[in-house]
């Protein structure tokens, strides 16, 4: 497959896609360094382990400890550098006086081309740097369509594909790594050279709020899939190199027993419980990640609760970290901690304090230190290096201790070629990101991904059954989209011969301006909303899209509608050539759907598909029958 892109980008690509450097990259001279000597650490003909080794001796203390943090890269006005606010560091004071150089790109990409004129503009600011450090750009998923913006960004410019859950249900590996390696070019073109993802948390608890980043209930299939997502994001094998992104693989050690499905984000979701004693299940994703060279693990907020772990947040907690991951799974990458586990902040106006679970009464100095002796190596969502040297000077960890992350965070900047050229070419990211090729299978992707769930008296595809003088009411998408297809839309279901509906599989809203992304809370309808559900499906044959970003619990939809497709990600045209056969539907279901709440909060957090009588188990989907007539012969 990977062919086949190759082959279509040396089409679509007016010239070669190759990395223009600006005039100079030049770091300022160091006490070892001399107009006639470049130093090891600047010379591609020695081992990477040497240069590293070089690099190491020529730093300082403050040098080092800004390796260890990570955080956001916020562009200013017009592509220039962010010179702050009166609540966050400017760009200049992060690189030139914190020493930072590993950062989360905010924001959407809508122009590639100025965004790698961005990057290029923040390397520059980085070779300036004594020692010219290049950064390491990260980025959390930029390429799933998606209206929950809490833990992701849209697609803005880039190819636009189902969420994970999507690929999940397709049950497609060659499909998941033609999306890395897609995925992958995109991110390279402008400058992003580690991927915050892939969540690889089981789906064992319904309600947890972040379950739609998954890929589903099942460990099998998720382990099979993000093999393939890991290797296409890194290269053939996993190896890395000055092709790869490097992907970060979470929530260690599986985030999905939430207790009572809550996120542990917020204070009253902290808890992660094994009522099961299941631990071992949600391992094995994490022991298939490491087999394929995942380069890099993030641990979760949550702290485990009844069982032999100290009840402390992962990123905290030795047994987990060091025990667990790095001596029991033979983990040796980086470990990266989630964001924000030292410092109180504010998040879309929302006060949340430092996810210190079980710590919460400790200072900014020992949650610090914790994190260090657990065994992480790098602080996510911080930029308080300050710290690491004072428990340096204070005898509390040695520099020995922090040179052990140190090498490995600059060893992977070397592996990815970073030091011998960070820059990008601006032009060929205009060229590449969201090209016809990679937009073309994003699409093709989000309508195959289409579950059927119910078809009665087989309705779908509506085309033997509609017609431009069919009357259709519609909710949850524009009328836009219906009339560019020359379709009639009615203000009501008694005027109207069809309705299309588009809904949000249920939750509770939640306040905050952070908090509110979160879709949480019971996964039925509210008597009202089924109430005025049933009038609609008694009035008018009705298909129904529910978005499943998690499973909800309704049976009275599937029992009051003409049909049910369940969706993972995926615009209304594409709903709308599933609904009218153009594409086919393909998917299967990835979790169980559960029959109510009551069954859900009867089911243990840690064990899949536990829920009582599931309306309808994984792996559930139909398929359509051939509008010809053909009896039994499915569309392709």
């Amino acid at each position: 497959m990977w062919t086949q892109i190759i082959t279509v980008l040396l089409a679509v690509l007016p010239s070669p896609v190759t990395s223009t450097s600006p005039p100079s990259y030049r770091p300022q001279d160091t006490a070892n360094m001399t107009s006639t000597s470049t130093p090891i650490y600047r010379n591609a003909t020695y081992c990477i382990n040497e240069r590293v080794s070089n690099l190491l001796s020529l730093m300082t203390l403050e040098e080092k400890v800004g390796q260890m943090f990570q955080t956001q890269l916020y562009p200013g006005p017009n592509g220039t550098l962010d010179t702050g606010t009166s609540t966050r560091n400017s760009t200049d004071n992060l690189i030139g006086t914190k020493h930072m150089t590993h950062f989360n790109l905010v924001g959407d990409i809508t122009d590639a081309k100025a965004t790698a004129e961005f990057v290029n503009l923040a390397q520059q600011r980085a070779a300036d740097t004594r020692l010219g450090i290049p950064l390491t750009l990260s980025s959390d998923p930029r390429h799933h369509f998606t209206e929950n913006i809490g833990t992701g960004f849209q697609a803005g410019s880039f190819s636009q594909w189902p969420e994970t859950l999507g690929l999940a249900a397709l049950r497609d590996p060659r499909l998941v790594r033609t999306f890395a390696e897609i995925a992958r070019e995109e991110y390279l073109v402008v400058g992003l050279r580690a991927a915050l993802h892939p969540q690889v948390d089981l789906a064992t608890e319904p309600r947890w709020a972040r379950l739609g980043n998954t890929w589903g209930e099942d460990a099998n299939l998720t382990s099979e899939l993000i093999v393939e997502y890991i290797k296409g994001f890194q290269g053939e094998d996993g190896k890395i190199g000055r092709h790869s992104v490097t992907t970060v693989t979470k929530h260690f050690p599986g985030a999905g027993p939430m207790e009572n499905g809550e996120d542990s984000h917020f204070t009253y979701g902290k808890n992660q419980t094994y009522p099961g004693n299941n631990l071992d299940y949600h391992l094995i994703p994490f022991k298939a990640a490491i087999k394929a060279g995942a380069r890099q693990m993030m641990p979760y907020y949550s702290r485990p609760i009844g069982t032999r772990f100290e009840p402390v947040g992962f990123s905290f907690n030795k047994q987990i970290v060091t025990d667990l991951l790095r001596e029991e799974l033979g983990f040796e990458g980086i470990v990266v901690t989630d964001w924000g586990l030292i410092t109180d902040t504010t998040i879309l106006g929302q006060d949340m304090p430092a996810r210190a679970w079980g710590l919460e009464d400790t200072s900014e100095l020992e949650r610090a230190q914790r994190i260090i002796e657990a065994g992480c190596d790098q602080f996510g969502g911080e930029a308080r290096p300050e710290l690491i040297v004072q428990l340096v000077q204070e005898g509390r960890i040695s520099e020995d201790r922090i040179d052990t992350s140190v090498r490995r965070l600059l060893r992977e900047k070397f592996l990815l070629g970073l030091f011998d050229d960070p820059f990008v070419d601006p032009e060929a990211a205009a060229r590449v990101v969201g090209n016809d090729y990679f937009v073309r299978l994003g699409n093709e992707a989000q309508r195959r991904a289409y579950t059927l769930l119910s078809n009665k008296d087989d309705i779908l595809p509506l085309k033997p059954h509609a017609s431009t003088e069919t009357k259709f009411y519609i909710e949850g998408f524009n009328a836009t989209f219906m009339s560019a297809r020359n379709l009639t839309v009615v203000v009501t279901p008694e005027e109207a011969d069809i309705a299309l509906l588009r809904l949000q599989a249920p939750y509770e809203p939640r306040p905050g301006g952070f908090e509110a992304n979160y879709h949480a809370g019971s996964l039925e309808f509210s008597p009202q909303e089924r109430a005025r559900q049933a009038s609609i499906f008694s009035t008018v044959p009705t298909i129904v899209d529910i978005i499943l970003d998690r499973p909800a619990a309704i049976p009275e939809v599937i029992e009051g509608a003409a049909a049910v497709l369940g969706s993972y990600g995926s615009g209304s045209e594409a709903f709308l050539d599933v609904v009218f056969g153009i594409t086919g539907p393909e998917g299967k279901l990835p979790f169980d759907l559960p029959r109510s709440m009551q069954a859900v909060e009867e089911a243990r957090e840690d064990v899949p598909f536990d829920t009582r009588d599931p309306v309808f188990r994984f792996g559930h989907g139909l398929r359509y029958r051939d509008a010809c007539g053909d009896e039994g012969r499915e569309c392709r």
